[in-house]
């Protein structure tokens, strides 16, 4: 009776250790003749043994290449049989990662690993293990000509192929990979899943390839990092600019008011205003353009962009929304009262509600996931697999949420995961590409998204074990930044703070990429490294720091790159009257300027918030003081002025008093109506 059947090394003593490549079974597709021993076990004198071996103690195979599975079958009385029983049927658990067939041969297919699982006579085992070698590097191209380039201007609405070249650490290219293509700047140049990208408007974005777990090279959650399975690969970016101007439809609202004012660029007049059923304290808009959620007190707000009203409330998730995953479909949220961050599916549930406006509205979406704590920012990767999450304390007396130094990250392969920083951490931005994510504090820092692997023991053994340390610390430590933001050329991390005066940073994080070759930036793209101990680091260094011009502030609320990386706007609360922008270059410190607020209807103190226009060429700031949202456009020499006479959006609050305007969000559209 068969008692046991497990996966392992192939035998190379057929008389002391025999295995299945010893059974006459293995023979029946060999040019060779099987000489049996003589001490009765049934098993050929000389083993087979093929060139590759499939045992993971080897390591990993390249695809499509041919290899022999080995199993040693023990009967009840632990006499090993495995000559006895003729052919195992072998299954793996993750059939896109390897095909065997009858005879114990194996064939590589997709880059992952998986268990095998061999049976006989209803006993067997799920100890075996199959390795597909991973990509170590992802190159990609843009295609024009006969060149290929990793920085390429596009028309809208014109289809630019990308070529995407894996190759594995044995120097094969690997075929039918599933590659996740992302983009930056998704809102005006999407990248397509067919390996294209056709812009939508102009604007400027990056577009990397990642073979990302579990769609590609997956691996059981135990084995995460063996032989390089189970962790992403990120290509190279390709930088794609799209020429051209758009117009621009601005919601504009304050957190001290119930109104919303809708402003169509193309129309000649202000829209009217639409009445909310609550303050909104917060407000975003999905990349599409078709939804804005706004969070408060009391529940969540979902406006509809195309007919300017609100489309649904849900009274279950009231709190801050934070941010909205690229593909529209995950919001968090999070709630200081009940002290939780919710990830909140914008779709898949419907009921009826009653508004406090007395309409009949609809409730979509639902809570998919929650954690403890509140959360004060958050990013997601452009895939929208995974999200960075910074956390606070909540003082219910005050109603002011501090950064503590706890960090949350969620990934669609891991499930939540937290971790703690050396500081409290301000803010958070994702890596470009999409690597890891930095964060604000004092220093700055950042989380790879490499797990550091630790492999103790030969796989598949019992004895061996694979532990993972998820999101790393990179390495960097910054000068202190409030705020921050990546540029999409993937070479800067803006930061800016008002600790011990109002002052810029500029940290250098890649090297500029050749015109006709793959890019070289600095951070670290290809596989992750199959055992990273210390971890994979993040180079960085500071290329500029100084004072921000004019700026009396308490706070720094935003840091604004346009998508073309040629300059950033920062905003802030305190006194000065002007924008201060900071034009960063390829290497080396780049140029701290000002731009002085039109007086034009009133006097303004201070930016508070602003929103880069998809062309980048107007950054729309809401100020305090004159209460108005100022045009900050490009001028025919490429500086930006406050020429433009403001919107007046009059925003009221409960006593009638307009109050400023706190929260923009934009969407493109046709120059013409």
């Amino acid at each position: 009776m068969v008692t046991n059947v497990t996966l392992g090394p192939l035998s190379t003593d057929c008389i002391n250790d025999p295995a299945t490549n010893c059974s006459p079974a293995a023979f029946i597709t060999q040019t060779t003749t099987c000489a049996q021993t003589t001490n009765g076990n049934g098993c050929c004198a000389v083993p087979v043994t093929p060139t590759v071996n499939a045992v993971a103690a080897t390591g990993c195979v390249s695809q499509f290449v041919t290899t022999q599975l080995a199993a040693r079958v023990l009967a009840g009385n632990g006499a090993n049989i495995s000559c006895q029983v003729g052919h195992l049927s072998y299954a793996p658990q993750t059939a896109s990662v390897v095909t065997i067939d009858q005879n114990g041969v194996a064939t590589a297919q997709q880059p992952g690993s998986t268990v095998i699982t061999a049976n006989i006579a209803n006993a067997g085992s799920s100890a075996g293990f199959f390795s597909t070698c991973p990509p170590v590097s992802i190159a990609l191209t843009a295609s024009s000509g006969t060149s290929n380039l990793t920085s390429v201007t596009v028309n809208p609405n014109n289809v630019q192929p990308i070529k995407a070249v894996p190759t594995d650490a044995h120097g094969t290219i690997l075929t039918g990979l599933v590659l996740n293509f992302e983009s930056t700047t998704p809102t005006t140049i999407p990248a397509a899943s067919a390996a294209s990208v056709t812009p939508i408007f102009p604007g400027a974005a990056a577009i990397t390839a990642v073979c990302q777990p579990p769609t590609c090279n997956p691996s059981p959650f135990n084995q995460i990092g063996l032989f390089g399975n189970g962790k992403a690969v990120t290509s190279n970016p390709v930088l794609v600019t799209a020429p051209g101007t758009n117009s621009t439809n601005l919601y504009i609202a304050s957190t001290n008011s119930f109104y919303l004012v809708p402003v169509d660029f193309t129309q000649t007049q202000l829209g009217n205003p639409v009445r909310l059923p609550y303050q909104p304290n917060s407000m975003v808009i999905s990349n599409d353009g078709s939804a804005i959620f706004m969070g408060s007190a009391f529940e969540l707000m979902t406006f509809n962009a195309a007919s300017n009203s609100i489309a649904a409330q849900d009274t279950t998730v009231p709190g801050t929304v934070l941010a909205v995953s690229p593909d529209g479909t995950t919001l968090v949220l999070t709630d200081p009262i009940r002290q939780f961050v919710y990830l909140y599916s914008t779709s898949g549930r419907a009921t009826g509600t009653t508004g406090t406006t007395g309409t009949t509205t609809t409730t979509v979406g639902g809570i998919q996931t929650q954690y403890g704590g509140v959360a004060t920012h958050a990013v997601f990767s452009p895939d929208s697999t995974t999200v960075y999450i910074t956390l606070g304390d909540y003082n219910s007396s005050t109603g002011v949420t501090t950064p503590n130094n706890t960090l949350l990250v969620h990934s669609s392969f891991t499930g939540w995961y937290q971790t703690t920083s050396s500081q409290p951490t301000t803010d958070v931005a994702i890596g470009v590409p999409s690597v890891g994510a930095f964060f604000g504090g004092n220093p700055t820092t950042a989380r790879s998204y490499c797990p550091v692997t630790t492999t103790v023991g030969v796989p598949p053994t019992t004895s061996s074990t694979t532990t993972n340390l998820f999101y790393p610390d990179a390495g960097v430590l910054g000068p202190q930044t409030d705020r921050i933001a990546t540029t999409n050329d993937g070479l800067h991390v803006l930061g800016a703070t008002v600790t011990p005066t109002p002052t810029l940073i500029d940290l250098a994080i890649g090297t500029p990429a050749s015109a006709t070759a793959a890019a070289a930036p600095r951070l670290p793209i290809g596989a992750c490294p199959a055992e990273d101990t210390p971890p994979q680091k993040f180079p960085t260094s500071t290329a500029f720091t100084g004072a921000l011009p004019g700026v009396t502030a308490s706070a720094i609320t935003g840091v604004f790159p346009t998508s073309d990386s040629k300059v950033a706007f920062v905003t802030y609360l305190g006194s000065g009257a002007v924008v201060p922008t900071y034009t960063p270059q390829p290497t080396g410190a780049g140029t701290l300027g000002s731009i002085p607020l039109s007086t034009a209807l009133g006097t303004p103190i201070a930016p508070v918030t602003g929103v880069v226009s998809a062309d980048n060429l107007t950054f729309f700031a809401g100020t305090s003081g004159d209460n108005a949202v100022h045009l900050i456009t490009k001028q025919t020499d490429g500086t930006y002025k406050d020429t433009t006479t403001p919107i007046a959006p009059k925003l009221p609050d409960v006593n009638g008093n307009i109050v400023t305007p706190n929260l923009l969000v934009q969407k493109p559209r046709k120059a013409t109506s």
